[in-house]
């Protein structure tokens, strides 16, 4: 198993708290793995066996037919007055779950774990029953310093290329040959269109679905509105309205597939509500749909360096200062910091277009410039040039 120290760590400092512990994220991101980790950790740390129940609620061997038989399944096993550890997996496949994790956490000497695929885990009445009663550990597939550690080099350009082609799903890491890794792609990106958004959201024609999420694959990093969105596909001759694409796109981001990121008008300190952008939480499973052609290695990396951020605890946006556009404004506890990301700015006009959108910000807030450049990290009146493999590896 791939170690996920920092999310494992973030477990560990929740042990025993009187909080539920929710981990979600996409379909094979490593939420199992994470959970069979955290296992060995309480038995290496004296819990016995017996005092660990964890469910695999996805699995036949648990079908359950509503909350009422899960709860009872998982009660009857809570026999003396010590601390349980309760992992339920996937749990939101049972009927009404939110009341049996409900029951369980009512109990004094339970500590309980649960996880999803899809982000009405914490929608509806899960939310209101738990308001205040739950934490969220939000995980993503492998990040590149993930990925170089488990290749166990220092990581340059040839590993940063071979972690946006092959996948950064853990398990693909196993696969031998590219064939493997997309069969593997598709079985995942098909179980989530038909599991996680067509049965969820009774849509009978995945043919559109599929077709708008091609558009968003190929849209990634771009400013995007729901209505262009409708028109551009419409030209094309398929015919398909606003309220549709907007109830597609609020499927996709609740099944994790993307991540839907705001705007922000720095000079005038307030929310847009229009324009945003899609990012992919996996972005190579774009070749699933669109193959390996006219990839934008630029709109690539951006998207690396969005899960990045909020890998790191950012609340991130998308920067408006007047007519120029920043990349990222990323908030956290210590302030702002701005990000322009590039993959190459040796170009005088482009290193030139990526400053003045910085300049034009009239705060003392770090800001950094982002590239693929192996250069010597440069200065320019307080906004910092560094190469971005090395800020990806935390250097």
């Amino acid at each position: 198993m791939i170690e996920r120290k920092e999310y494992l760590e973030e477990l560990k400092k929740w042990k025993d708290k009187d909080l539920i512990k929710v981990i979600t994220g996409i379909r094979r991101c490593g939420k199992s793995t994470l959970f069979e980790l955290y296992i060995d950790y309480l038995k290496n740390s004296g819990v016995e066996e017996d005092h660990i129940i964890s469910l695999n609620l996805e699995s036949p061997e648990y079908n359950f037919k509503d909350y009422l038989e899960l709860y009872n399944y998982v009660n009857d096993k809570i026999i003396d007055d010590e601390m349980y550890y309760i992992f339920l997996d996937e749990v939101q496949v049972v009927d009404k779950f939110e009341k049996a994790v409900d029951g369980l956490y009512i109990k004094k000497n339970v500590d309980e774990y649960i996880t999803g695929s899809n982000a009405y885990l914490l929608s509806g009445e899960l939310a209101t029953l738990l308001s205040g009663r739950y934490i969220e550990l939000k995980m993503f597939p492998l990040s590149f310093k993930e990925f170089a550690d488990f290749y166990n080099v220092d990581g340059d350009e040839k590993l940063y290329l071979k972690y946006i082609n092959n996948s950064s799903m853990p398990y693909a890491l196993k696969l031998d040959s590219q064939d493997e890794i997309d069969k593997y792609l598709d079985s995942i990106f098909n179980t989530i269109l038909i599991k996680d958004i067509a049965t969820r959201k009774n849509i009978s024609d995945t043919g559109m679905l599929r077709s708008v999420t091609e558009f968003m694959f190929s849209s990634v990093g771009n400013i995007l509105s729901i209505k262009k969105i409708a028109d551009t596909l419409t030209s094309s001759g398929r015919s398909i309205s606003v309220h549709t694409v907007e109830s597609y796109l609020d499927a996709l981001v609740d099944s994790f597939i993307f991540n839907k990121v705001s705007r922000y008008d720095i000079k005038g300190k307030q929310y847009l509500q229009s324009g945003e952008k899609y990012y992919a939480t996996d972005v190579t499973m774009r070749y699933t749909l669109l193959g390996r052609k006219n990839i934008d290695l630029g709109h690539i990396l951006e998207n690396i360096v969005y899960l990045e951020l909020i890998r790191r605890g950012y609340r991130v946006f998308i920067g408006k200062s007047g007519d120029k556009e920043v990349d990222f404004v990323a908030e956290n506890s210590k302030g702002i910091t701005y990000f322009q990301v590039a993959y190459t700015v040796r170009d005088e006009k482009t290193l030139e277009r990526e400053l003045k959108a910085l300049e034009s910000i009239n705060d003392h807030y770090p800001k950094y410039i982002l590239t693929m450049d192996v250069d010597p990290e440069v200065d320019y009146n307080g906004i910092r040039k560094i190469n971005v493999l090395d800020w990806l590896l935390d250097k």
